[in-house]
């Protein structure tokens, strides 16, 4: 067997657990209205602390979920972001326990903070005016399985 011939299934086990890798950094998010959006998550500290920074812009059907650890008043600012967001504040049950609508972005420090008076445990971003153009309300609960819910 040539050497090419060795090289193919590595290359072929590669992209098959590449792509494994790619869909679990990305899930579905189900809405009361019969909505879903494609959301990237964000697991780690790492993840968390850049978020949506530096990109320029989200669509309509795109979010980024972040999962952490414990239920707890988790707050956000917006420092290198370049453009509006809603985010919302989910209990462990899934539950919109707070909307902040339309955060600007912050063009110099000190930035504001924004938390929910709530304790959440995901918090999801979505593109400006999201929430009020698909009607979504305090308590409305989202469907969503994160990928070690899987198993």
């Amino acid at each position: 067997m040539t050497k090419k011939h060795l090289f193919l299934p590595v290359i072929a086990l590669f992209l098959c657990c590449a792509g494994q890798e790619a869909r679990e950094r990305f899930i579905r998010i189900f809405f009361p209205g019969g909505q879903e959006v494609i959301a990237e998550l964000a697991l780690t500290d790492e993840e968390r602390q850049r978020g949506l920074m530096f990109r320029e812009g989200i669509q309509e059907d795109q979010a980024m979920l972040f999962v952490f650890e414990e239920e707890g008043i988790h707050s956000f600012w917006m420092k290198n972001m370049r453009f509006p967001i809603d985010i919302l504040w989910l209990d462990k049950e899934k539950r919109v326990v707070h909307i902040e609508p339309d955060v600007p972005p912050c063009p110099r420090d000190p930035c504001p903070s924004y938390a929910s008076p709530r304790a959440a445990h995901y918090v999801l971003e979505l593109q400006s005016g999201w929430a009020q153009r698909h009607g979504l309300h305090l308590y409305d609960r989202l469907e969503f399985i994160l990928p070690r819910e899987k198993n």
